[in-house]
């Protein structure tokens, strides 16, 4: 007995329908996960002053984390780098880490005000995020043909 063409495609088919359908489980999965860390965040953040000693993009470790918030990671979190801010929160240095693009626009050996919740830094308050951040040389030079190049 041969296969013939039509029995590999359809055997990719099914292959290709499983795939999708184990994709598909796993997004809604997880997607339940984010809201519900969303939820977390925004029912438990507050606005503090920092002054923001040093920030580096690096594999968190547990010299440079909270030990119990190391542990805590996920294993996925542990193998990628994350953006880490050594910062003076009231009398005490601590470590804390926020998105890429709190991170990028957040100035360093300055008082800042921040959104936290926890460790984690939400926003930035009272800075204008769109005017801050780093633009690329094709935003400029679009910027520069309308004439709204301000420095």
């Amino acid at each position: 007995m041969q296969l013939q063409i039509s029995d590999y495609i359809i055997i990719i088919v099914v292959i290709i329908a499983l795939i999708m359908a184990g994709l598909y489980y796993f997004n809604r999965k997880n997607y339940k996960k984010v809201i519900e860390s969303q939820d977390f965040i925004a029912a438990n953040k507050m606005t503090v002053q920092i002054f923001v000693i040093d920030k580096k993009y690096e594999r968190p470790t547990d010299k440079n984390l909270p030990k119990n918030i190391y542990e805590k990671l996920p294993k996925s979190s542990k193998l990628r780098k994350m953006a880490i801010i050594k910062a003076k929160v009231g009398p005490q240095i601590t470590t804390l880490m926020c998105d890429k693009p709190v991170y990028d626009i957040l100035p360093v050996k300055k008082n800042v005000k921040v959104e936290m919740a926890g460790i984690y830094i939400v926003g930035i308050k009272g800075v204008n995020l769109a005017d801050k951040k780093k633009k690329t040389i094709r935003e400029k030079l679009t910027l520069a043909a309308r004439g709204e190049n301000k420095k």
